[in-house]
């Protein structure tokens, strides 16, 4: 896996089925300056023609596709282009889809709700020889793993006060005393997109600073 030339911008390929979604992850992700989207496609045979002609960086897909499926489409592209970096992004985060996608060589896998620059930075990532989860494909693949016998731990109740899963992840860090730079390189995000959930978190938790953070997640068992 290459990782494209100093100040060059890493070349992509987005593949979706629903226009919408497409053409919406095409406008934010191309508006991005070190990102340069080269093509698009509707399903899975239409993405490899894409990744033969234009030879990006990396592909982000979705795997519910006509055609050819993201599954489909993952196999074939590890076997035919495996310098290209395969990011996946849907909706769905069960574990025989999270399995399936990282057997066939996904490098990483995001939900939907992932935000433009959580998946920035996530394509920059898997391009530098990376993996990255988010919170529910991490929980997913930790209880699909679990060794033969071990109950599957409980399913936690949803985070508190509106707070998404992603805020309640950079929450449980802050009360285990990590700084904004530490958490933003464990979770591969920039410090902008760090201060950003927090100012949620303040937010949403009628706190007003780190300390009273600290104290809600206490309360709330976070962290």
């Amino acid at each position: 896996m290459t990782t494209p030339p100093a100040g060059a911008p890493l070349r992509l390929v987005i593949a979706d089925d629903q226009a919408s979604v497409r053409q919406g992850l095409v406008l934010l992700l191309d508006a991005v300056p070190d990102i340069e989207v080269v093509g698009a496609a509707a399903d899975g045979e239409h993405a490899l023609d894409l990744v033969a002609e234009h030879h990006p960086d990396a592909i982000l897909l979705d795997l519910h596709m006509p055609v050819l499926d993201g599954i489909g489409a993952i196999r074939r592209l590890t076997a035919e282009h495996p310098e290209v970096a395969i990011v996946v992004l849907t909706t769905y985060a069960d574990d025989s889809s999270v399995l399936d996608a990282l057997r066939a060589g996904a490098r990483s896998y995001l939900t939907k709700d992932a935000d433009y620059t959580e998946i920035a930075q996530a394509l920059r990532a898997a391009v530098g020889g990376l993996t990255v989860f988010d919170p529910r494909v991490h929980a997913t693949l930790l209880a699909a793993t679990a060794p033969p016998g071990k109950p599957e731990p409980a399913r936690s109740a949803p985070p508190p006060d509106g707070l998404t899963q992603r805020e309640a992840e950079i929450l449980g860090m802050i009360a285990r005393g990590m700084t904004n730079p530490e958490i933003a390189a464990q979770l591969f995000l920039s410090n902008h997109t760090i201060k950003t959930h927090i100012s949620r978190i303040f937010a949403k938790t009628g706190a007003r600073d780190r300390a009273a953070a600290i104290g809600y997640a206490h309360r709330h068992n976070i962290g």
